[in-house]
């Protein structure tokens, strides 16, 4: 039997399949993320062909003057390189962009000349599809293609593919993602050897997991991208960054960690997505989980998202959710699936569906158990006031812990772990508390998600 040629491949999409001799690559940036995958598409090129049925070609690279004189610059050959965009896109024979260029701007802009200009596109910027994911896709609904953005949460993991496809037939009811490596592996630090925020942060710069600049890690920024778009495409409705709950890890302490411990609990940075009567819940934020649980278990760079469907009951997925290799596997298999589109003369099948009727819910209307760590003055009489205010809010109280931290200063420092409350009320009580002359601080509250 003759063998087929990669062009006579081409043709066997489908009925309108386009004949190609190759899928031409516009890459956009080369840091971390286009370096990998400007490598992959060079040493896996075979392999690609193959699941394609015609070569991938890089044709141009988008970079700045300083990118030139990177190792990977080194490798392709200055011919493939330019600085300027609108270079970049009269490139002839571009099928597919890739954006690895990260945030808001110039990326956005970069991202709709593309599509406008019948190019497929393939992300992994969480940040543009967070805000701006509903007008791209229906960009690339008007102009016939395609919009790839599995890297976009989780790296590696795959994530998006199944939220599209595999688990469409379930109502999803909760999710709940340890999705942000930099900070897992702070916590992990912390917890395992009883260091403060500031000493475990500085070894994650060190190793390389943290910015130098690491707020939009430590912030929950960055998981509040991600799950902006996993509760988008979950509960199909437009959830915005703005309408998540956001709090970061800069407040934990190691005590926080000591009593979690004492209490059966892990902590863990959890952004949590919930749906319930056209009420959409979406909150990023420290939280006390059961330390028999799956989520507690994640520890170091590794992220874990556990998803909650009426058919499948709960599905896990667990991955590496970072770095270079990872990001660019699913970078370079959305280039993939891209390439496939291009050969079969269509968009990708991938939609925002969105359906009329839900909000979001206020986070003053959840309800929950919370664990508090006071410092107050130790003298009699202190535990019932403090009781008082939390009565008064109805908060019940589960389990309290106290201990002598300084004899000299007659301060003590009080644990209470409460029944569900309603975050309303405990704001409220919190206030109080912070006016009490006998409560010198309010060390932390964190919520509890068990």
């Amino acid at each position: 039997m003759r063998r087929k040629s990669y062009g006579q491949l081409c043709t066997l999409s489908g009925v309108k399949a386009v004949k190609k001799q190759n899928i031409g690559i516009g890459l956009m940036g080369l840091g971390v993320i286009g370096g990998g995958v400007a490598r992959v598409l060079t040493d896996k090129a075979k392999v690609l062909a193959g699941q394609v049925g015609c070569p991938l070609i890089l044709r141009k690279v988008k970079v700045l003057e300083s990118d030139l004189v990177k190792p990977q610059a080194k490798e392709l050959g200055l011919q493939f390189f330019t600085t300027d965009a609108d270079e970049f896109f009269a490139e002839p024979g571009v099928d597919i962009v890739v954006e690895a260029i990260g945030g808001e701007k110039p990326a956005l802009d970069y991202l709709k000349r593309a599509l406008s200009g019948g190019k497929h596109v393939v992300t992994s910027n969480k940040e543009v599809i967070a805000k701006h994911g509903v007008e791209l896709f229906a960009l690339a609904q008007q102009y016939g293609v395609g919009l790839h953005y599995e890297a976009s949460v989780g790296g590696g993991i795959p994530l998006i593919a199944p939220f599209q496809y595999a688990l469409v037939a379930n109502k999803i009811s909760g999710i709940y993602a340890i999705i942000n490596g930099t900070t897992n592996y702070i916590l992990t630090r912390m917890a395992r050897e009883g260091i403060d925020f500031p000493s475990a942060l500085g070894t994650a710069q060190k190793l390389g997991y943290a910015e130098a600049d690491p707020r939009n890690d430590v912030d929950g920024i960055d998981a509040t991208y991600k799950l902006a778009i996993l509760a988008s495409l979950a509960f199909h409705c437009q959830v915005q960054p703005q309408d998540v709950h956001c709090e970061g890890i800069s407040r934990l302490d190691s005590r926080d960690f000591k009593y979690a411990r004492e209490l059966g609990f892990a902590i863990k940075l959890l952004a949590i997505a919930k749906q319930g009567d056209n009420l959409i819940e979406v909150r990023v934020h420290p939280v006390f989980i059961p330390e028999e649980s799956l989520l507690a278990k994640v520890d170091g760079v590794y992220n874990a998202i556990l998803v909650e469907g009426d058919l499948v009951g709960e599905v896990l997925f667990y991955g590496e959710g970072a770095g270079a290799l990872p990001t660019s596997s699913a970078v370079v298999a959305d280039v993939v699936s891209a390439a496939q589109d291009v050969v079969a003369g269509g968009g990708s099948r991938a939609r925002w569906v969105l359906e009329p009727g839900k909000s979001i819910k206020p986070m003053a209307e959840l309800e929950t158990r919370y664990y508090l760590r006071l410092n107050v003055a130790d003298r009699p009489g202190v535990l019932a006031q403090v009781s008082k205010v939390l009565g008064d809010h109805l908060i019940s109280i589960s389990s309290v812990i106290q201990q002598a931290v300084d004899a000299v200063a007659q301060a003590a420092e009080i644990v209470i772990m409460t029944h569900p409350a309603k975050e309303a009320e405990m704001q409220q009580a919190l206030d109080e508390l912070g006016h009490l002359a006998s409560v010198k601080e309010i060390c932390n509250f964190i919520r509890v998600e068990a």
